[in-house]
């Protein structure tokens, strides 16, 4: 049986990339049967696009996404940083798919600001060259995490996000998070919203405040690459889920998406890991 949610918000996707976990993404999207899907921003990274790098798993979400919009879910497609490309175009609508950058929604008499968020980022501001360079070095990075923790997992062992490590660890990076969720609080204050929704940082949080007599409530989707989860509401509750393997070890077959599709994923990896070294050391050498 689908889990029902009245809305599902995910974000930081980045289907493109070597770090989106498309197929546990897969398995989360088959598993539900929600009212209203939100797409956070950066679902397409346009930035690391390549043309020899677009596999079949990565097309078969935006397929799911077009399936569940036919049969009836609302989907609503808020454009990023990595996707900034489609802002030309908001305020698109075709059927069930509505293209936008931000979203302000009404549920239970609670106003809702719905963006990725990428506008408090002052390096993607004013320096979108550097933002990125750092958005290739990172790529290499989770790209490489994978191939680790494809081992760790053969050896028993959990999985573990490197590069969420870091960040903890980086006074700065630690600063940034902290700084922008503020932001992001103060400007739905002043705007006077009671929710205030982002992606952007990959830091999944539900936080509330209460500032001059008002309760001001902050939640971030986290992403499809460090984290894997999303927001969720359901009878009159948010919630973060986190995905687990073992919620779909029991599942129907036609829900699954098949180990060896999984295998062959990991393999594919690895080769494009060995590919990108190369090009790597070829490009430093070269400057």
């Amino acid at each position: 049986m689908k889990r029902e949610i009245d809305i599902s918000i995910i974000s930081d996707v980045h289907l493109g990339t070597y770090g989106c976990h498309s197929i546990e993404l897969l398995n989360y999207l088959k598993n539900i049967k929600v009212r209203t899907l939100i797409l956070n921003g950066d679902f397409i990274d346009m930035w690391q696009f390549k043309k020899k790098y677009f596999p079949s798993e990565h097309i078969q979400v935006i397929r799911q996404i077009l399936k569940m919009s036919n049969e009836g879910t609302k989907i609503y497609y808020i454009t990023g940083n990595h996707d900034d490309v489609l802002r030309r175009y908001s305020d698109f609508s075709a059927g069930q798919i509505h293209l936008r950058d931000k979203l302000v929604l009404q549920i239970k008499g609670k106003k809702y600001w719905i963006f990725h968020g990428d506008i408090f980022d002052l390096s993607i501001q004013y320096s979108r060259f550097i933002a990125k360079l750092g958005g290739k070095s990172y790529d290499l990075l989770i790209l490489i995490n994978r191939f680790i923790n494809h081992f760790r997992v053969r050896f028993g062992k959990p999985q573990m996000s490197f590069a969420a490590k870091i960040k903890e660890k980086v006074k700065k990076a630690v600063k940034f998070i902290h700084d922008f969720e503020n932001t992001a609080i103060k400007h739905a204050f002043v705007q006077d919203y009671d929710y205030v929704i982002c992606g952007h940082i990959h830091k999944p949080q539900i936080r509330t405040i209460k500032h001059k007599h008002k309760s001001i409530t902050y939640m971030n989707s986290g992403d499809w690459v460090e984290n894997l989860t999303a927001l969720e509401y359901q009878w009159g509750k948010w919630t973060i889920y986190t995905y687990d393997e073992l919620d779909f070890e029991m599942t129907s077959p036609r829900l699954r998406v098949k180990d060896l599709l999984k295998e062959d994923f990991e393999k594919d990896l690895l080769k494009e890991i060995l590919k990108d070294s190369k090009e790597t050391d070829w490009e430093r050498s070269d400057a």
